[in-house]
């Protein structure tokens, strides 16, 4: 029997599941964030045409989430065009616009905002550098302060394809485990945070570990490894001084003044 993929049971029609009472206040400020996590993607050159994706839940107990309409650009995403689906893949409530959400990241996204309950929003990307990385048998290897970050808190995930398999999903979750970002083999990476900004900036900072260490690599010269010890210290130290609640306003406050359209 042929392994079943989302296509064989995910309901795209726009409003096949009714939305109860007008939006948030929450929801709204969301919708603005994950606009703007798109635009910014955009902005720094993360983006790949109109694919690859990033998921925002709403809070409450219905578990949905927000997803990018799949056939439009990272710098056209926009509060009002982001599609709300439930983990059964429907659509829920007003589609306005009339498009569908991208099918694999419903694989991906659905998969792990039904078992991570402080996962908040998802980023899933195919940057140039973390794409490399992620051909790489070492990984993600400590040699930056910015790559301490992640000391302990990735995992990685060996390619099957594209994401298009409802069974794969068991085994993103258990390489995802309880870690904030995860390397997907030939493929790609995906960070995990309490909300968008936290997402966004763990994000960042993987691109920049990634893209230091093809540098490194990349003069043939051995690598220099801090110590273990080190190594745990930067981490520890990099949970008890992280916060997004700086970083992320002044990111805003950069796509206001070039006259973005993500608030729209």
């Amino acid at each position: 029997m042929a392994t079943e993929t989302v296509y064989d049971s995910f309901r795209m029609e726009a409003g096949s599941v009714a939305e109860t009472g007008p939006r948030t206040e929450a929801e709204q400020r969301i919708r603005r964030d994950l606009a703007a996590a798109y635009q910014l993607c955009a902005r720094f050159g993360w983006d790949d045409l109109i694919y690859t994706h990033i998921s925002a839940r709403i809070p409450g107990p219905a578990h949905h989430f927000l997803v990018n309409p799949l056939g439009l650009a990272f710098d056209e995403i926009t509060a009002s065009n982001l599609i709300k689906i439930d983990l059964d893949g429907n659509v829920v409530g007003e589609n306005r616009h009339g498009y569908q959400p991208n099918a694999a990241g419903f694989v991906i996204h659905g998969g792990i905002h039904s078992v991570r309950e402080d996962a908040g929003c998802i980023m899933h990307l195919h940057t140039e550098a973390q794409m490399a990385l992620s051909c790489l048998e070492a990984g993600l290897l400590p040699i930056t302060q910015h790559a301490m970050r992640f000391h302990d808190r990735i995992g990685y995930h060996d390619y099957e394809g594209i994401a298009l398999t409802t069974d794969e999903r068991r085994r993103f979750i258990a390489d995802l485990g309880d870690n904030a970002a995860l390397v997907l083999r030939n493929h790609g990476s995906l960070t995990v945070g309490r909300d968008v900004a936290q997402a966004f900036v763990e994000m960042y900072y993987l691109e920049k570990s990634a893209k230091t260490q093809l540098l490194a690599q990349a003069t043939g010269q051995p690598l220099r490894l801090p110590s273990r010890e080190v190594v745990e210290l930067t981490a520890q130290q990099w949970r008890a001084s992280f916060s997004a609640g700086l970083e992320w306003p002044s990111l805003l406050r950069t796509l206001d003044r070039a006259g973005s359209t993500y608030r729209e």
